[in-house]
């Protein structure tokens, strides 16, 4: 398993523990996330407060790096009757991969995104969505995210993300 240090590559955890050890740091962080979603996502469909019409998902950063949220759809974001739109499933997982990013001191935005729907997601029950990243290189950042309502994953999702200069 590799973790992303986003100014240095791919590395191991191993390494990735061992650098922040020397420099002190640890290599994302809870301030970078909501700092660079201001700054960058200000009125996100998916993640921001601001938004009228948005979902307004928060995302926390997990001491492993990775982010979750969790959201509570009603009746106005179901496709077929009783089911979770499978556009607002794809925009939760991407929107929970974009937070990742973000808690790693990175902007980038969606270059690639495949979606595995495994089961009908409800709607009016709790999902949980969280991201992670797999690996990094150059602008180049793959994640992974998944979503599970009643613990079982409904639908997962891999990423592909080029960076975008602030």
């Amino acid at each position: 398993m590799t973790i992303s240090r986003f100014s240095c590559g791919t590395i191991s955890a191993t390494g990735l523990q061992q650098m922040c050890q020397v420099q002190n740091q640890n290599p994302f962080s809870a301030d970078t996330l909501e700092r660079l979603r201001q700054q960058t996502h200000p009125s996100c469909v998916v993640c921001s407060p601001a938004n009228p019409l948005g979902l307004k998902v928060e995302y926390t950063l997990n001491p492993d790096g990775s982010v979750e949220g969790s959201f509570t759809g009603g009746p106005a974001f179901q496709g077929y009757d009783g089911m979770l739109h499978g556009g607002v499933i794809a925009a939760l997982l991407d929107g929970a991969m974009t937070n990742c990013i973000f808690a790693h001191g990175c902007v980038a935005v969606t270059a690639e995104l495949k979606v595995r729907y495994r089961k009908a997601v409800a709607v009016g029950e709790k999902v949980t969505i969280r991201a992670w990243v797999v690996q990094s290189s150059a602008r180049l950042h793959q994640l992974r995210a998944e979503l599970m309502q009643t613990n079982s994953v409904k639908a997962a999702a891999t990423a592909k993300f080029m960076e975008k200069p602030i």
